[in-house]
């Protein structure tokens, strides 16, 4: 199995290193943005240059978004490549965000070139860092699974992980349906200037949904299509 490994926080965050580290010894080509993208959605670049840094044999920063990235490394970077890995994005990526996510759309755009791709995101409760060690740890117990079982090409796993304690166990993965609830919109208003006030955690929670199973403390895995 040869991966390419791509995240929207860009080449150098420690959300893309958990990554690394959880995959372990299996073949990668990192072909990452250069600066941060997240909430870029499905952009791409087409009317101007894209440069592209090679900083070791297998690691390339692109000053592109993360759907550049996966277009550049499978038609130049990676080309034997058999499965996409974005992440591991610090935030998550569940229901209705994968519209908005950088993360989600670089697998996307693997899935239109009929590579299948797993997206992988540690949510975040409330403001609370990141344990990047502990995310990794539970990352490469789903990675394994997951690439044992990649879907049908035109379609990719979205992994959304639980917030943690530093003692809890590690969290039971389940297979669930997406969130298709509103995200909560609200704004605080000076002057003509709208500042989005809305807090992620204050969304809709449908039993059983990929959102519920997350915030429950659990893996929620959904399989997405195009």
């Amino acid at each position: 199995m040869s991966l390419i490994l791509t995240n929207d926080d860009g080449i150098d965050a420690p959300g893309l290193q958990a990554l690394i580290q959880a995959l372990g010894d299996r073949s990668a080509v990192v072909a990452a943005p250069k600066i941060e993208w997240s909430g870029c959605g499905h952009r791409v670049t087409t009317h101007q240059p894209i440069h592209v840094e090679q900083r070791s044999p297998q690691e390339y920063a692109i000053a592109g978004t993360p759907a550049d990235c996966t277009r550049v490394a499978l038609s130049h970077l990676c080309p034997q490549a058999t499965c996409v890995v974005a992440g591991i994005n610090a935030g998550g990526n569940m229901g209705v965000d994968v519209y908005l996510s950088g993360t989600v759309a670089a697998v996307r755009e693997a899935a239109f070139h009929g590579i299948p791709g797993i997206a992988i995101s540690q949510y975040r409760k409330g403001k609370r860092p990141v344990d990047w060690q502990r995310t990794s740890q539970v990352a490469a117990a789903v990675l394994a699974d997951l690439l044992e079982q990649l879907p049908d090409p035109g379609r990719f796993w979205n992994v959304n992980l639980p917030y943690l304690e530093a003692d809890d166990p590690l969290p039971e993965v389940v297979f669930c349906e997406a969130s298709v609830d509103a995200l909560p919109v609200a704004y605080r208003i000076e002057g003509d200037q709208f500042f989005y006030s809305a807090k992620y955690g204050d969304r809709p929670r449908t039993a059983g949904t990929d959102v519920d199973v997350c915030f429950s403390g659990r893996v929620a895995v959904t399989q997405l299509g195009l």
